[in-house]
């Protein structure tokens, strides 16, 4: 009886058939914990199939289509698999299908293109010779 449902919805070969939605974005690792999972969920930014999801306890079953932002990408997500644990990352990466990856160009910013010097963020202070390359730009 390979295609049975036991009483708790899953089916007799222990795999359930859904799921909650903040668990499995737990399990695919895109939360480092449940608890900001399940708030992310409560805010109403998730979607599934284009209809907004306001609780942490909705269901989601294989096939489902999630859209939601991420950071400063908006994530479209087929869910592949539920999952049964949270495992390492390779792990929960073959937990979904993305379907809008996000591009590894950054963009870029007005100040860019019109020529005024920038930093990367993260690169540190400038150094006095950049102070001062900086200083002339402005004062030009």
């Amino acid at each position: 009886m390979a295609g049975t449902q036991d009483e708790k919805g899953g089916t007799a070969a222990g795999e359930p058939e859904t799921l909650r939605i903040d668990k499995w974005l737990w399990f695919a690792r895109f939360f480092k914990s449940r608890s900001l999972a399940s708030q992310y969920c409560g805010t109403g930014r998730v979607r599934i199939a284009g209809n907004l999801v306001g609780k942490a306890s909705h269901m989601v079953r294989v096939d489902d289509v999630l859209t939601f932002p991420l950071r400063e990408h908006i994530r479209v997500i087929k869910i592949v698999a539920l999952g049964t644990r949270r495992g390492p990352a390779r792990e929960a990466v073959l937990l979904y299908e993305d379907l809008a990856p996000p591009s590894a160009a950054p963009k870029k910013t007005a100040e860019a293109e019109a020529g005024v010097a920038s930093r990367d963020p993260g690169s540190g202070r400038p150094t006095k010779r950049e102070r001062r390359l900086t200083d002339r730009l402005k004062d030009s």
